[in-house]
């Protein structure tokens, strides 16, 4: 299970790196930590970071908690044994100072320190690896290669506008921001059931897939340039214990949508891709 729910050319043969733990900055290391498995037997897991250099983890997967530690998505792990899907673990963590937040996706130093906590406790060590896999290409649906009237270019120089932006931030004049709740003009939103892209080239889509689909998502469309489009879809069930309000009866499926407004299709594909390979993992003696 994944807590936040919300390419290029890969190599033709599989290659295995030599089983390795993890290089830890001497910085980013948890002053204090405390593991202790979760027996209530609840649905809902939570992963946050506190202010004060503070970090807890509430009936947590392990697989998850590692997910986090190396920013993987949940088909980018590969092995290790039943527990690590079965047991729920707390966490509880301080680390010296408080390091400021970072973008979702972004490693920071809460994560290193949480990938010298797994190795220390959890005894875990990962192996880098390519292996065959399921994915999907995204290609254009239609044989002419035309588009669906959902997708248009983007017009908008989103790069002067960040330009703007950054100089406003360093005391220069104030920049107006383009977008608004519902409207997005540069960047890209995702909500559930509802993608919005604008002024960004169709590779930013890629990992939104990915974390809707399940599947890596490669890009085959041969698309240049910016783009811009507004969706919405019925989106897949979300895992046990999310609360989100019920489905649109209505709404037509991801595969759907991308196909009719976009002139977009998903298409299944097997390929080499790279994974994490969990070599060593142990229960921890509790504390």
């Amino acid at each position: 299970m994944k807590i936040a729910w919300l390419s290029a050319a890969v190599a033709a043969s599989v290659v295995a790196a030599a089983a390795q733990t993890p290089v830890i900055p001497p910085d980013a290391a948890f002053e204090v930590a405390s593991v202790k498995q979760n027996r209530s037997g609840g649905a809902i897991a939570g992963l946050r970071r506190i202010p004060g250099g503070r970090f807890e983890a509430t009936n947590i997967q392990l697989s998850s908690l590692i997910s986090f530690a190396y920013q993987l998505e949940p088909f980018e792990l590969v092995s290790g044994p039943g527990w690590l899907e079965g047991d729920r673990w707390d966490v509880l963590a301080k680390i010296a100072g408080d390091p400021p937040p970072v973008p979702p996706g972004t490693a920071d130093v809460m994560a290193m320190a949480t990938r010298a906590l797994l190795a220390d406790r959890f005894k875990l060590v990962l192996r880098r690896e390519t292996r065959e896999a399921s994915v999907y290409q995204l290609v254009r649906a239609n044989r002419d290669g035309s588009l669906g009237k959902g997708l248009q270019r983007s017009a908008t120089d989103c790069l002067a506008i960040q330009r703007a932006a950054d100089a406003a931030a360093k005391g220069g004049p104030p920049a107006p921001d383009p977008n608004t709740p519902e409207r997005l003009v540069c960047g890209l939103r995702i909500r559930v059931g509802r993608i919005q892209l604008g002024g960004r080239p169709i590779t930013a889509l890629l990992n939104a897939l990915s974390v809707i689909t399940g599947r890596r998502v490669v890009d085959r469309t041969g698309l240049e340039g910016d783009w811009q489009f507004d969706i919405t879809f019925n989106p897949p069930a979300p895992p046990p214990g999310v609360d989100l309000p019920p489905p649109d009866p209505d709404a037509a499926s991801l595969f759907t949508v991308l196909q009719e407004q976009l002139g977009l299709r998903l298409e299944p594909a097997r390929m080499p891709m790279p994974v994490m390979v969990i070599d060593r993992v142990e229960r921890p003696v509790e504390d």
